[in-house]
């Protein structure tokens, strides 16, 4: 090859090189972030935590009901702290978790969590397309007041001395996300969703009627998940939305409420993944503890209430 020829061959390549437009960066995932509401208020609640209502004391006989009902009188074998709690996703894309078994051979379903790609980008519809093992899995509850495939290790309940130490946890095991309000922010979230946005919109229409395959003790696959700028509340007349405080001696406390306790789930921010409220529990007679033979429950005052934060009798 002359020298001329070699010139020629190397101008076409540079030439080559110079006018291909470069690959397309990959869209970065849209990561949610989680937030725990204060605990004890209605979902969407707009005031002062502090007036908060939704929360009580319930005397009851029979332990081994998950929501019976409260009693004034008669063989009390329990006292319950009932509250309300609520999961807020104020991030930039949709918590999202597909579950799924490949038989009903497996009494409960394996979860990965999907992340929309990009702005207004696509957001995986499938088990084999979402992007992460969650650390969790679901099951079926055949209790009445539920008959749906539950989400496990979402959330944690406990009372908690002045130092931090757990003294009562919660036995809910299980929850069934969907987009149940809005937050009251909505209005300020960059990303939150709008009605004429794909496939934002579909999603949403999706988890607001989201049921969890309910009555489908049988179904392989299953759909969970919450919106930017929507919440799931769980009402405190709901199944295990107590804390049982029978043997708590009398003091103060902290309820402390935690979404995502274990952080297997991928958000943005873990800061405010915990809300709070501190209670003085006092039983009746300025007695230390509960009497052998349990006619009135303790009186519990709500002394403060600290969103975002897991400390509050401090």
């Amino acid at each position: 090859m002359t020298a001329t020829a070699r010139f020629l061959a190397v101008a076409a390549v540079l030439t080559l090189v110079a006018t291909t437009p470069p690959a397309e960066a990959a869209a970065p995932m849209l990561v949610p972030d989680l937030r725990q509401a204060p605990v004890g208020c209605a979902g969407n609640h707009r005031g002062d935590p502090q007036d908060c209502k939704d929360w009580d004391v319930c005397m009851v006989t029979d332990v081994n009901a998950p929501n019976a009902p409260c009693v004034t009188s008669g063989d009390i074998r329990a006292v319950r702290l009932r509250f309300t709690s609520s999961e807020e996703n104020i991030g930039d894309g949709p918590l999202l978790f597909y579950a799924h078994r490949d038989s009903t051979l497996f009494p409960t379903m394996s979860v990965r969590q999907a992340f929309q790609n990009g702005v207004h980008g696509p957001i995986p519809d499938t088990f084999r397309n979402a992007q992460k093992p969650s650390g969790t899995s679901a099951y079926y509850e055949p209790a009445p007041a539920h008959m749906h495939w539950h989400l496990l290790n979402f959330e944690r309940f406990q009372l908690r001395t002045l130092s931090g130490s757990a003294v009562v946890s919660d036995r809910k095991n299980g929850f069934c996300l969907g987009d149940r309000y809005d937050v009251p922010d909505k209005a300020s979230l960059q990303h939150r969703v709008h009605e004429d946005e794909e496939p934002e919109a579909k999603l949403h229409q999706v988890l607001i009627y989201n049921m969890c395959g309910h009555e489908q003790p049988g179904a392989t696959d299953v759909t969970e998940g919450i919106s930017v700028g929507s919440g799931d509340d769980y009402r405190y007349t709901v199944d295990f939305q107590w804390l049982d405080i029978t043997g708590v001696s009398s003091g103060v406390y902290d309820v402390v409420n935690t979404v995502n306790p274990d952080r297997t789930l991928t958000e943005k921010n873990y800061d405010n993944n915990s809300s709070s409220i501190a209670v003085s529990v006092q039983w009746p007679d300025g007695a230390k503890g509960a009497p052998s033979r349990i006619t009135a429950p303790p009186v519990v005052r709500l002394l403060r209430s600290c969103p975002g934060s897991e400390t509050c009798s401090g």
